[in-house]
């Protein structure tokens, strides 16, 4: 009976480890939102970053220029690359800011499509918890907005990822701007649960696309230029598991850069509203195919083995277009 009682133990103790383990390791999983396409192989989104400014600065301009490419594309979502609300975010759940830069800008019949968003340095400055409250979706029913997910869309899985928390200087040097770091801190126990959370949707994504989404550069020839902690530690990453594009927001124009070491796209849509103009860094550069400092967004239309990205300006006219076969693993501009 001893000997029996002894066994019993050492079992529960060692199913306790296995639980621990595994709870462990479902923390570390991203939250995946499944996303049906129309069920023909294809899928289309506009990408749109830096625009919540109540209309102003040709952001309802943008917005129908969106109208009529969303309709002309039939598009499945949109996708933010972040600083969803200026200047400094929401104040709460029941701010305006949401309602007057958001649901009574984007009214268009084809941009009623879910919009899912992270959060950018602007965001940080307001209250972080209301912008990530589901009692947003009952004021309208489009947003989704977490610090880092995963959208499944069959045939691309777009990781979106939280980068305020690895730009320093919003933590040394805020200047007058106060950020809500609340389910930040540690610091850097939230960066490396980022990173390890990332690698390990991507590493057991079989999606034909990969596509990782974040507010901030990794390359970019705008006013930010590259981001330094990005190149350091997300780039070896995206290039480990074969991404396809990066795309981001933050710098206020429209880029595409290639990278030098794989077949890595980096793709910059922060132009919703406010932008800068003659404001560059390295546009000479060999990598750098595209640079518009003026407002507009991005299209991105896919196949299993075909994708074609369009970038459009504030009169919805196409300034930049380029394609890649996964077949031929070819790109042509």
């Amino acid at each position: 009976m001893a000997k029996f009682s002894k066994n019993s133990m050492v079992l529960c103790f060692l199913l306790a480890i296995v639980f621990v383990i595994s709870s462990a390791s479902a923390s570390t999983r991203l939250k995946k939102f499944d996303h049906p396409t129309k069920g023909d192989g294809t899928l289309n989104f506009l990408v749109i970053g830096d625009w919540g400014r109540r209309g102003t600065y040709n952001q309802s301009h943008v917005a129908r220029q969106m109208e009529r490419v969303g309709e002309k594309l039939d598009i499945d979502f949109v996708l933010s690359t972040g600083d969803n609300f200026y200047d400094n975010g929401l104040t709460g759940i029941h701010d305006s800011n949401f309602v007057e830069s958001f649901t009574n800008i984007y009214t268009a019949k084809s941009l009623q499509k879910q919009w899912y968003s992270v959060l950018g340095n602007h965001d940080y400055r307001g209250d972080v918890e209301a912008q990530l409250s589901p009692y947003l979706r009952k004021i309208d029913s489009r947003w989704v907005c977490l610090r880092s997910f995963v959208v499944n869309a069959e045939i691309a899985e777009i990781f979106m990822v939280d980068t305020t928390p690895f730009e320093e200087k919003y933590f040394t040097t805020p200047k007058d701007h106060i950020y809500d770091w609340r389910g930040v801190l540690p610091r850097q126990a939230y960066m490396a649960n980022v990173l390890k959370e990332l690698e390990k949707a991507l590493s057991e994504s079989t999606a034909k696309w990969k596509i990782v989404l974040g507010h901030h550069a990794i390359r970019s020839a705008g006013h930010h230029g590259d981001t330094q902690i990005l190149v350091d530690r997300f780039l070896p990453i995206l290039r480990k598991y074969d991404v396809d594009f990066y795309m981001n927001g933050h710098d206020h124009c429209l880029e595409h850069i290639s990278d030098t070491e794989s077949p890595l796209q980096f793709l910059v849509s922060g132009a919703g509203s406010k932008a800068w103009r003659g404001d560059t860094k390295g546009i000479n550069r060999d990598d750098v195919h595209f640079f518009h400092d003026g407002q507009g967004f991005m299209s991105v239309e896919l196949t299993p083995t075909e994708a074609e990205i369009k970038y459009y300006d504030v009169f919805g006219s196409v300034r930049h277009r380029w394609n890649r076969s996964k077949l031929l693993l070819h790109s042509a501009m």
